[in-house]
């Protein structure tokens, strides 16, 4: 019967400490492809995207997650937070909003190379 108990317990605390993973589970740092978009529509998070916000998309952040974004060509970075879902063009990271592109310098050439970190 204690065995029972033990497993059971074990297994409580796994699926407990699960529910930090989608948070964890991502690299403290990570680089890929970034472009920009500047619609006006709801995004994922259901409030409407803002171009002039400091935004960026990605597939399974959680919303609100704030990430430093860094332009790899020219060193600038700029904090955003996520509330929508994408990209979804192999490669791609992260969809900027048009400011956050702006900020890095990324307007011009409509995507380039980042790294992020995740800081809260």
């Amino acid at each position: 019967m204690t065995n029972i108990r033990r497993s059971t317990f074990t297994v409580a605390t796994i699926v407990a400490l699960a529910a930090f993973l989608p948070l964890s589970a991502h690299a403290a740092s990570s680089c890929g492809g970034a472009s920009w978009y500047a619609l006006h529509s709801k995004t994922a998070s259901g409030e409407r995207m803002n171009p002039s916000l400091l935004t960026a998309a990605h597939k399974s952040l959680r919303f609100g997650t704030k990430l430093k974004v860094t332009n790899a060509k020219n060193g600038k970075s700029v904090v955003v937070r996520i509330n929508d879902r994408g990209p979804f063009i192999r490669g791609r990271v992260l969809d900027l909003s048009k400011a956050a592109a702006q900020n890095i310098g990324m307007i011009r050439s409509g995507h380039g190379k980042v790294c992020y970190e995740i800081i809260g």
